[in-house]
């Protein structure tokens, strides 16, 4: 559950610092809304990743299986938190992405990302950021949560 952004003095390309991003420990990130989930939104992440298991666009399967519906992919709830996390700290600064599945997602849900730092580790030239990342049904469940690595100048 933590994300840590990793600042090196070796690294100097990335144009972000830790102070450009104004990180420290305790500090919320503004969240960020996706959906409400629509059978569009699932069908053309199955498309483009492949996942194209019925379970997630068929109702009448789904409900034979025990589900009230067909559920959303569980990579797509990845699939934001990397566009929060990117939208964030940047595409070229990423080094490490994973995530965990907590809780299956319906159609019509809204999902909310958030991110807070934990705390600021320095070790020679470089220092990590770690941030709880999390992204939330609308009652509040955490449906994914993950760590990922980010890259850039001190």
């Amino acid at each position: 559950m933590l994300l840590h952004f990793c600042l090196s003095q070796s690294d100097r390309r990335w144009g972000v610092t830790a102070s450009s991003v104004g990180v420290q420990p305790g500090q919320t990130f503004p969240p960020r809304k996706f959906g409400p989930i629509s059978m569009t939104d699932v069908v053309r992440y199955q498309g483009a990743s492949g996942d194209l298991n019925p379970m997630h666009h068929d109702d009448e399967m789904a409900r034979a299986a025990g589900y009230p519906a067909s559920f959303s992919v569980g990579m797509l709830g990845a699939g934001y938190l990397a566009a929060y996390c990117t939208e964030l700290f940047g595409v070229r600064t990423v080094r490490r992405f994973r995530t965990r599945f907590r809780k299956v997602v319906y159609r019509g849900e809204v999902l909310t990302a958030r991110a807070v730092v934990r705390g600021i580790r320095r070790s020679g030239d470089t220092a990590c950021v770690e941030l709880g990342l999390e992204l939330v049904d609308s009652t509040g469940a955490v449906v994914v949560d993950g760590s990922a690595e980010f890259l850039a100048e001190s």
